[in-house]
């Protein structure tokens, strides 16, 4: 299961790009991360517990994937999305940091030497910006507006970061908004070039939980519940979305939705007598109540919403079940805006393919780590590295392993080839 390098054989959607309008005036990016939000949450993949209207109407007016699948946790989708390249191979980063060697290869850089005016906002994660403040820009990102690695609130008197220092006018403003705010600026300002705009929301993580001073509450005497946070993200997507059309840029504009890892297993609600109070998060997921899967390997914790709207492009009301992981938006998004990249060391593949209906042959297997365990797995079955193999289509619950030594033909030639890509994931050596 060997693949050639992203970028050495054009596909044909890279030959319709640079043969068509979008050839002299590339398609601006806007990618819209939630935090903590699993498929299990978002109307369009079935769940019922939360009205999202502004996220699902990414779904109506663009494509829905069905299998896109992150880390467990939020800081290795982060290095793994902003690299395209596995934990693993990179000497998985210690928690809340990245590798200083790979700070000049993240998407962001490719896009803005392709000549993209590139900024993130919202949760950042991968320093403590009091200590580093110029790490963002050696990343690639031209502007940054962001809330550092547990320093301070996120939502509520929050403390931000924007471009080398702290805000000092956000202490009555909603954490959220301010990051919103910024990125429909920065998109205004920049609209007569390309954009990369990059919106890790602090929504829905709970507030955060080892600082000296709980955080402050918000307008309730209590942190806003799971529900309300929800509420709040799809109001806050819808904000963005609505600046897009104020700004007449949707049409030149793919705008991608997911999610860094699946829904909290329970959420802050209040603080008493210095300590966190949680409560349980559970949703109705097509029809059956089923609780957060966050941390864990299974669909519970890793499989992710991945909605994609690109007018003119995607046709709407389109579904794929094309295999995505967090490696492939890097490729992805080089693909689209034209970035020559032959670096052999990325795990990722590019689905752009995907996104205009063609035939998507790059990936044939999806990988995810957590706490020295890790699975691959195609759209229907799913093997781990301790030897656990699943059939997916009939048992997504993973209740009943299969028995590696009374399996059916069928089953054989895929534990093979899933045997196979371990093997080789094995035999990659790490690079720091």
């Amino acid at each position: 299961m060997k693949f050639p390098p992203v970028g050495i054989v054009a596909t044909a959607l890279t030959v319709l790009l640079l043969t068509s309008s979008f050839a002299a005036d590339k398609p601006n990016l806007v990618l819209i991360m939630a935090d903590d939000v699993g498929c299990d949450a978002i109307g369009c993949y079935g769940g019922e517990s939360y009205l999202t209207p502004q996220i699902d109407s990414l779904a109506t007016g663009g494509m829905r994937f069905n299998h896109c699948y992150s880390m467990p946790s939020c800081h290795p989708t982060r290095v793994c999305l902003l690299t395209g390249r596995y934990p693993r191979h990179i000497a998985n980063p210690k928690w809340g940091s990245f590798p200083s060697a790979l700070e000049g290869q993240t998407f962001a850089q490719g896009l803005r030497k392709a000549g993209y005016a590139t900024a993130v906002a919202g949760k950042w994660q991968l320093s403590l910006l009091s200590k580093d403040l110029r790490q963002p820009n050696r990343m690639g990102f031209d502007e940054y507006c962001v809330f550092g690695w547990h320093e301070g609130p996120r939502y509520h008197e929050p403390l931000i970061f924007q471009n080398g220092k702290p805000r000092d006018d956000v202490k009555d403003r909603y954490g959220p908004d301010v990051y919103c705010e910024f990125l429909i600026d920065f998109m205004r300002r920049n609209r007569e070039q390309p954009f990369m705009a990059y919106f890790p929301m602090a929504l829905c993580h709970d507030v955060t939980d080892d600082l000296d001073e709980p955080v402050p509450y918000g307008k309730r005497d209590r942190y806003d519940s799971y529900a309300e946070m929800m509420a709040e993200m799809d109001r806050v997507v819808g904000k963005l979305l609505s600046a897009l059309d104020d700004l007449k840029l949707t049409d030149n504009t793919l705008v991608v939705f997911t999610g860094d890892n699946g829904t909290s297993m329970s959420s802050i609600i209040r603080a008493e007598d210095g300590k966190y109070i949680r409560e349980p998060v559970y949703s109705i997921y097509k029809g059956r109540r089923v609780r957060g899967g966050k941390t864990k390997l299974t669909d519970g914790g890793t499989h992710v919403p991945l909605l994609v709207r690109w007018p003119g492009v995607i046709k709407p009301k389109q579904t794929s079940e094309t295999l995505v992981d967090f490696s492939d938006f890097l490729p992805t998004f080089f693909e689209l805006a034209g970035v020559n990249s032959k670096n052999g060391d990325l795990d990722g593949r590019s689905f752009a393919a995907a996104l205009a209906g063609k035939s998507d042959r790059g990936r044939q297997w999806a990988y995810s780590e957590a706490r020295g365990k890790f699975w691959v797995r195609s759209q229907g079955w799913k093997l781990y590295s301790d030897g656990k193999f699943f059939d997916m289509s009939s048992d997504a619950s993973e209740s009943n392993p299969i028995d590696v030594g009374k399996m059916t033909d069928k089953q054989a030639a895929q534990h093979r080839s899933l045997a196979l890509a371990i093997k080789q994931l094995k035999e990659k050596r790490a690079k720091p």
